[in-house]
């Protein structure tokens, strides 16, 4: 078993590398990556050699896609929400060009780099409402229930796997006396790229777990249907989804 979870990574990181393409322009490198965003685009962002070390950014085009989409991130929730989100990544956001950005060494240069996409992803993926006139955000919807029915949770908790990157879940919940730890992430736009980062850092995540661990993830079923193929893979990996119409489903394990 753990040889074929060793084999699976190692599969992982060359498809990583060999998807990865790096073009100079004046003193940046541009660095398109195999992530896709909302558009199906190749997520790209762009490095810099500084004094001390590497400045990393995405350009300030992960707002500027959002706010021309219609998603103004002007209200004092929102701005919340972002910050919040981009603390638990450990990404900073330009005040005057609304650059996501990280600074780092050439030795936690992976690491950084992993963050800032990662932040990059969860920020697209929160802020960007399927329908103008959604006015809640799917993780404000899944927190009022969590605490509806008394879940206890830490929010925002980032969690090292065995490849040494860090991986953000919205929430754990910790251990009981008839339940084992439980991780939860909400995916407010259930496709292929976000079951496929979900499956990665579960994987990396489990390994690196000295307890036992079990995972959840809920999928805003609201606005779109959830596909079969997105279903199968998340359970094939052992992690359990809950489609928000069926919620009450997990109700009673989660506040165990």
């Amino acid at each position: 078993m753990i040889a074929e979870f060793h084999e699976l990574k190692e599969l992982y990181f060359s498809w990583l590398k060999e998807k990865t393409t790096l073009e100079a322009i004046d003193d940046w490198v541009e660095v398109t990556t195999p992530f896709l965003d909302r558009h199906n685009d190749y997520m790209q962002i762009y490095v810099r050699r500084e004094a001390m070390g590497y400045r990393l950014t995405d350009d300030g085009y992960t707002i500027s896609d959002l706010e021309m989409s219609g998603c103004q991130l002007d209200t004092p929730k929102r701005k919340n929400l972002l910050a919040m989100t981009l603390r638990g990544f450990g990404v900073q956001k330009d005040a005057k060009t609304n650059e996501l950005f990280v600074t780092a060494s050439s030795g936690d240069y992976p690491a950084r780099k992993h963050n800032l996409i990662q932040a990059m992803l969860a920020v697209n993926d929160m802020f960007y409402l399927a329908s103008p006139h959604m006015v809640s955000f799917f993780l404000d919807d899944v927190e009022t229930w969590l605490e509806s029915h008394n879940i206890r949770y830490f929010p925002g908790v980032k969690l090292t796997g065995a490849s040494g990157f860090d991986h953000h879940y919205d929430y754990v919940i910790p251990k009981s006396r008839s339940r084992p730890e439980r991780v939860l992430l909400g995916i407010n736009r259930p496709d292929r790229a976000s079951v496929e980062r979900t499956v990665f850092a579960w994987e990396d995540t489990k390994r690196a777990r000295r307890t036992e661990t079990s995972a959840f993830v809920l999928l805003n079923d609201v606005e779109q249907t959830i596909s079969d193929n997105a279903l199968s893979a998340l359970r094939a990996y052992q992690v359990t989804p809950v489609p928000w119409s069926d919620r009450e489903s997990v109700r009673e394990e989660l506040a165990a």
